[in-house]
């Protein structure tokens, strides 16, 4: 009968369509079961139903949370009763359509959410009042502003948060000083700072020695800390007393002549002390720890004058060794900068900050106008004192990081220990140029900030390296004249004796401090 033509009945109504105009039609909520011959069936879903002209039923599934509804409801709508005033009646569960009053799954859905309104200025010739698509809701908060539980929460959060940095670094270590000596005057009422004159050596003088010679044996072996020794310096000009600070937060004062005693400990930081400096007289020393602070001691009587920090671990500190500038110091610090204190004031009065990793060395060069730095960013650069940018800066792809610098006894040059396991020697005056002639290699030092230093006639190279030796090498011809086992972990620090012929002293992670002649 309807071999081409398929047929949907709807409210009594029936359509006849052909197959070009349309695939498929959809049934409706009224829709009711209807026999169309052989070829042709037609049967109600819960929810919508397509009729191929195949007479092959498709379903259209209802979407989102209608669906558990759909499922629930088994009636319909007689349409077979046209007259609109007997009393509705229903196909399928009548229970259901009087318990649900004969609403559909379309009328009984929620209410569509209203839209958020926006301001609206779509006046394009309102130059300034134009708002157009970006035009704010009416209802829009301008401040994102917790409530007064939520800040409750935040505040208990806060506090807690404070509570336990403030365990960690918040005071500095209390300082105290233990004198190791009976007397602290001799009969003229001398202090250790006194530099002896009757050692054979004239400490006095200015000129160093004529000729130096190859330090061979081992003389005296300074023992006192508890664990690894960082760095050690001695007195300026005499060079009769040795300062050390070490991994076990202590500063130790050493005689270097006659019964080589420990004259004094340092008691005061919380971490190990990595570095330390001298004034020009001796008579104040600079120290640099890991609690984060640097302090500032009296060398005689082993009082703490100031303290200084700014959150920062500093790497390096150095005094500015100009006489009318020691009330000055810089420090190279771990947040990649270079901070300059003022010890009168305690305040910081420069910051030179364009390194772009931790500061780890400062040398001052040019008779003491202008500062070489060294960074883990593998740079070099040199800054005039107390301008913030540095004036040459000096980065190859070939360089590695430079952790430790010294300055030659002549002034001319810089000696640099380079984490590729070799020194490099860079002019000091004016170009600070690589002198390629003068590499000196042979020892294994990467990982170590190991010290390097000159004979005061400038005809050796000392340095320290990572399996304990001590290497010599000749200035001129960058030959490694000898190793000597001196320590049995890092020997990290090594200085030469600014007034003796072949006198080297040393320290190690082992902890010992040696004196080698």
């Amino acid at each position: 009968m309807f071999n081409k033509k398929w047929c949907c009945v709807h409210q009594g109504a029936v359509l006849n369509k052909t197959e070009q105009q349309k695939k498929a039609t959809v049934v409706s909520k009224h829709s009711v079961p209807l026999c169309l011959g052989d070829h042709m069936r037609l049967f109600v879903f819960h929810g919508s139903l397509c009729l191929s002209a195949s007479g092959e039923m498709e379903r259209k599934m209802p979407s989102g949370n209608n669906f558990m509804d759909l499922v629930g409801r088994r009636y319909a709508l007689d349409p077979s009763i046209d007259n609109p005033e007997v009393a509705t009646k229903y196909i399928g569960s009548v229970e259901e359509a009087e318990k649900n009053q004969g609403l559909t799954v379309f009328e009984t859905g929620q209410k569509k959410i209203e839209k958020r309104k926006k301001f609206k200025e779509n006046d394009a010739s309102n130059i300034d009042g134009f708002l157009g698509p970006w035009a704010k809701y009416v209802d829009e908060k301008e401040v994102a502003k917790p409530s007064e539980e939520e800040q409750k929460e935040l505040d208990e959060i806060t506090a807690k948060r404070q509570k336990r940095g403030k365990l960690e670094d918040d005071k500095p270590g209390e300082e105290k000083t233990i004198l190791h000596v009976k007397e602290m005057y001799d009969y003229q009422g001398r202090s250790y700072l006194h530099v002896p004159q009757d050692v054979g050596v004239n400490l006095r003088s200015t000129m160093p020695p004529e000729k130096c010679y190859l330090p061979k044996k081992q003389i005296h072996v300074w023992s006192g800390h508890t664990k690894g020794v960082s760095a050690v310096r001695l007195f300026p000009l005499s060079g009769h007393m040795l300062l050390s600070c070490s991994m076990d937060c202590k500063i130790k004062l050493w005689e270097v002549y006659g019964d080589r005693r420990c004259l004094r400990t340092f008691i005061g930081h919380g971490k190990a002390v990595r570095d330390i400096c001298f004034n020009n007289a001796g008579t104040r020393f600079l120290s640099a720890a890991y609690d984060r602070y640097i302090k500032l001691w009296d060398t005689e009587t082993g009082q703490c004058i100031s303290r200084f920090t700014n959150r920062k671990v500093p790497y390096c500190v150095k005094f500015n060794p100009d006489e009318d500038k020691q009330n000055l110091f810089v420090a190279g610090m771990s947040d990649k900068k270079i901070v300059q204190w003022d010890i009168r004031s305690g305040e910081i009065v420069q910051e030179y900050d364009r390194h772009l990793g931790a500061v780890n060395t400062i040398v001052f060069v040019d008779e003491n106008r202008r500062f070489v730095s060294t960074s883990d960013d593998k740079s070099l650069r040199v800054w005039e004192w107390d301008i913030p940018v540095d004036f040459k800066y000096i980065a190859e792809p070939s360089m590695h990081s430079m952790p430790a610098v010294t300055l030659s006894p002549n002034g001319k040059w810089l000696a640099c220990q380079s984490m590729d396991n070799q020194i490099l020697i860079f002019g000091a005056q004016n170009r600070f140029r690589l002198n390629k002639k003068k590499i000196f290699k042979g020892h294994m030092v990467a990982g170590y900030a190991c010290q390097v230093d000159f004979s005061p006639d400038m005809s050796y190279v000392i340095s320290g390296d990572a399996d304990g030796k001590l290497n010599i090498w000749d200035w001129k011809t960058t030959k490694l004249y000898s190793r000597i086992k001196a320590h049995d972990k890092v020997c990290i620090g090594a200085v030469w004796h600014p007034h003796e012929t072949s006198k080297v002293i040393t320290c190690g992670w082992d902890g010992l401090i040696k004196l080698w002649d």
